[in-house]
C-alpha cells in the first residue's frame, strides 16, 4: 500500500521521494546521522560531472559548468539564509570547522565556553589551542533534563570570553541544545559564536540570523543526503572582514605585487584553489532537493518517525534509551542488556537495517558524566516508512534478553 505524508504545509510524496532513493530497495536505512542515502538527482549530479570530466577534461569541465558550480553557493545561502559572499565550501564539516577555529586568536586568560556533549574532533583541537595559549576551555552546565542551560551561560559571561562554540544537535543523546538562546547571550556580549551544525543540517531549518551565530559549520553526507567529501561554512561577514584564515593560497588570497597579496573580500578566502567539482555539484543538488520539500516538512516527518521508533524502545524491558532533553532529534541512541552494541549493530546489519554505534570517545565529556558505554544509534530520516520502524523495533525485541510484556 502506497504511504502519502499529510502535513499542515504540505503534502509529501513518500513513493516518489523513496523511487527517488535507490537505496530503500536494498536496506532499511536508519544510519542517516552517519549518512543518508543519496537521492537520485544527487547522484546523477555527481556521476554525470565526472563523465564529462572524463569526455572533455577536468578543465574543460569545469569552466562548462561554470554557472552551475557558481550556483552551488546561492543554494547555500538560502539554505541557512545569507548572503552567498558568506559561504564557503569545503572537503568536509572538519575542514570547515578547522578553518575557522585555528584563525581565531586566543591567549593566557582568555575562556573559551562549550557543551558538555560537544563533539570529540572539536574539543580536540581546543585542548590544542589550549596547549599552545595558554586559553582555558569551560563546559557550560546543563539544565535538569541534560540540555545546555542559556541561564548557566549567562552566569559565565565576562570580559574574557572569546569563544562560546557549541554542537547544536550532538552525535548522539538525541538532544538539541538552544542554539538561538545562546545566540542572543553572545550577540548581547559581543562574544563570537561558533555552531557545529552538522546534525541539523538537512533534519530542521536553519536561519543564521534567528540563531545568532557568527559562524556555522556543516556537512553534506548527513541528513543533507549529499555525497560524502562535502561541507561548508557561513561566516558573519562583520566577523569576515577581521579575520585572516590561518592558511591561505593564490585563490583565497591573490598575489597582488612581489610583497604583497590581498585577501578575497567574501568568505572564498577559506577555500583553496583545487576542489572536488563533482561532489560540489552534489551538494548543490542535495541542498536544492532539501528546499524543495521544505525542512519545516521534513523536521516534522522527521519527529514523527524518530518519536515512534524511540517510544518502541522504551516500551521494551531490556533495552535503555540513553537520549536527554525534552525536544528531541531523530537521533536514537540505546543499549541492550547482556549484549555489546556492536554485536546488535551486526545482527540489525544482517536483517538488511542500518545503524551505527556510537562509542564514548565521540562525546568524552557527556560519556564520562553519565558513564555511557557504546551506544547503538538509529537515526530515521523522512524517506523511511512507518514499516521500516517498525521491522526495526521487532528485530530490537528478538535481540533483547527480555521483552515487553
Amino acid at each position: 500500500m502506497l504511504e502519502v505524508t499529510r502535513s499542515a504545509r504540505k503534502i509529501l510524496d513518500l513513493p516518489r521521494l523513496r523511487a527517488d532513493t535507490p537505496g530503500t530497495k536494498n536496506r532499511n536505512h536508519l544510519n542517516n546521522a552517519g549518512a543518508a542515502l543519496m537521492p537520485s538527482p544527487v547522484i546523477d549530479a555527481v556521476t554525470g560531472y565526472f563523465s564529462r570530466e572524463g569526455e572533455i577534461g577536468g578543465y574543460e569541465a569545469a569552466a562548462e559548468a561554470h554557472s552551475l558550480l557558481e550556483g552551488t553557493y546561492d543554494s547555500l545561502a538560502s539554505f541557512v539564509s545569507c548572503t552567498r559572499e558568506e559561504i564557503a565550501i569545503a572537503e568536509n564539516a572538519t575542514i570547515a570547522w578547522q578553518r575557522a577555529f585555528y584563525s581565531l586568536s586566543f591567549g593566557p586568560g582568555d575562556r573559551i565556553l562549550t557543551a558538555s556533549a560537544e563533539f570529540a574532533a572539536n574539543y580536540i583541537a581546543f585542548l590544542q589551542v589550549a596547549k599552545r595559549t595558554g586559553v582555558s576551555i569551560e563546559v557550560i552546565p546543563n539544565d535538569s533534563s541534560g540540555v545546555l542551560d542559556p541561564d548557566a551561560l549567562a552566569k559565565m559571561i565576562d570580559d574574557r570570553v572569546r569563544l562560546i562554540a557549541v554542537t547544536w544537535i550532538p552525535t548522539n543523546g538525541g538532544l538539541i541544545n538552544p542554539a538561538a538562546a545562546i545566540g542572543r547571550i553572545a550577540r548581547d556580549n559581543g562574544i563570537l559564536y561558533l555552531l557545529d551544525a552538522c546534525q541539523a543540517a538537512g533534519q530542521i531549518p536553519i536561519n543564521v540570523n534567528a540563531l545568532g551565530c557568527d559562524i556555522l559549520t556543516a556537512t553534506g553526507r548527513k541528513f543533507l543526503r549529499a555525497p560524502r567529501g562535502t561541507g561548508f561554512m557561513y561566516m558573519r561577514k562583520s566577523v569576515l572582514e577581521r579575520i585572516e584564515p590561518a592558511m591561505i593560497d593564490l585563490y583565497g588570497a591573490p598575489w597582488t605585487a612581489p610583497d604583497r597579496y590581498d585577501l578575497r573580500p567574501d568568505a572564498r578566502r577559506f577555500e583553496t584553489w583545487e576542489k572536488n567539482y563533482s561532489v560540489r555539484l552534489g551538494l548543490r543538488a542535495a541542498v536544492d532537493y532539501a528546499l524543495n520539500i521544505g525542512l519545516e516538512n521534513i523536521e516534522e516527518r522527521c519527529k514523527h518517525l524518530s518519536t515512534k521508533l524511540r517510544e518502541g524502545l522504551r516500551e521494551m524491558r531490556g533495552v535503555s534509551v540513553h537520549d536527554l532533553g525534552e525536544r528531541l532529534a531523530s537521533i536514537i541512541s540505546f543499549t541492550v542488556e547482556g549484549r555489546d552494541s556492536s554485536a546488535v549493530m551486526a545482527d540489525l546489519t544482517s536483517k538488511g537495517i542500518n545503524v551505527s554505534v556510537s562509542p564514548p570517545s565521540s562525546t568524552p565529556v557527556d560519556a564520562c558524566a553519565r558513564q555511557l558505554p557504546p551506544v547503538v544509534r538509529a537515526s530515521p530520516h523522512y524517506y523511511n516508512t512507518e514499516e521500516e520502524i517498525d521491522a526495526f523495533l521487532e528485530a530490537i525485541a528478538g535481540i533483547a534478553v527480555y521483552r515487553s510484556p
